[in-house]
């Protein structure tokens, strides 16, 4: 199904499915029972765009810090539980917005129904989630191994467990760190799941690997309507993981806000450290609210042209650069001057 076509799930105070906005996720590294790391690391994340959090519940005192945990925060806080079922109920009873769980992994029937049944006590939702990496034996055998098919089948048989607990507050996430194989899960349960999808290339790796896989395999599957919130996983900061979900969102037009830096690739024609210039202009515009396009050019000579496009740019040349609005030039600096002129005329600038 299509975003606007799936079921709204009420995830704390955002809601998502039905059309709504992609929320964009993360999950802390930080030990949840340390409830003053994990709040800075969460407040850290709301400052640059998370609207989502999730927390690993591997303990009964990671539940219980949750409720202070959420006292301190702004967004909605998901709880991460594996195997034990004591976990879901006690990370629920301390305010957990969402759980994540795979009921294959929680134990037998009685232990997935006492979950559900806290959750439809509370009013929570539940995410189904399932992995490439966990696929059961039997589909493995069935498909000949760990196939999109194979991965659709189970998760899907999972949300008919707990729909036939009498529970319909879902969202479904099927994972695979092999990018086509995750693209065809995705586009075989987007036909036959009317739940909000999360959605995301799990293990996908460190920063540069992991960027560019996520990219790739969110880019496809969110262009063919296909997803209601991300998490681009990176073995790395959880900032990281924000900022790539905003951009892979803004270049596919799915979300406004934010200043975007277009910059050439240097060439014999550069004078100026252009690669450092760039990464300045990067970090410096991430504070500015402003839906605007910045360009870094190398050199004078094709820097005008080049910029044309963006709302305003800066290029360089020996020892002085161009300040330049919609292709035309407005100003001469000197060199050094060049980033604190695109500043000041960011902080102040009028359509």
């Amino acid at each position: 199904m299509k975003r606007e076509d799936t079921r709204e799930v009420r995830i704390g105070n955002v809601v998502i499915g039905g059309g709504h906005p992609i929320a964009i996720q993360s999950m802390t590294n930080t030990r949840t029972e340390d409830v003053a790391a994990t709040v800075a690391q969460i407040l850290a994340l709301e400052a640059v765009g998370c609207d989502i959090i999730r927390c690993a519940v591997p303990t009964m005192e990671a539940a219980e810090a949750l409720r202070e945990i959420k006292k301190q925060i702004h967004i909605p806080l998901v709880a991460d539980i594996h195997f034990d079922y004591r976990l879901a109920i006690a990370a629920i009873e301390n305010g957990a917005d969402k759980i994540r769980i795979n009921p294959g992994n929680i134990g037998d029937l009685s232990r997935v129904k006492a979950v559900v049944e806290k959750a439809k006590e509370y009013g929570i939702p539940i995410r189904v989630g399932v992995n490439s990496g966990s696929l059961e034996k039997n589909l493995v055998e069935k498909y000949g191994g760990v196939t999109a098919e194979g991965i659709v089948e189970s998760a899907l048989d999972k949300v008919k467990i707990i729909e036939d607990m009498g529970y319909t507050n879902l969202v479904v996430s099927i994972k695979s760190s092999d990018v086509l194989m995750c693209v065809k899960a995705h586009e075989l349960i987007a036909a036959q799941c009317p739940y909000p999808l999360h959605v995301g290339i799990t293990e996908s790796g460190t920063i540069l690997s992991g960027n560019i896989k996520s990219s790739v395999g969110l880019g496809i599957i969110l262009h063919e309507g296909i997803g209601d919130t991300i998490r681009v996983s990176l073995t790395g900061d959880p900032l990281e993981e924000i900022k790539s979900a905003k951009l892979i969102l803004k270049t596919l037009g799915l979300r406004k806000g934010g200043i975007e830096v277009v910059s050439c690739p240097t060439c014999g024609r550069t004078k100026i450290d252009l690669i450092g210039l760039a990464n300045q202009v990067e970090q410096m515009v991430a504070d500015i609210p402003l839906d605007i396009k910045v360009a870094v050019m190398g050199c004078v000579v094709n820097g005008p042209g080049e910029a044309k496009e963006a709302d305003i740019g800066i290029a360089g040349g020996i020892g002085e650069g161009l300040l330049i609005k919609k292709g035309e030039i407005v100003k001469k600096v000197k060199e050094e001057e060049l980033l604190d002129t695109l500043r000041e005329e960011l902080l102040n600038w009028k359509e």
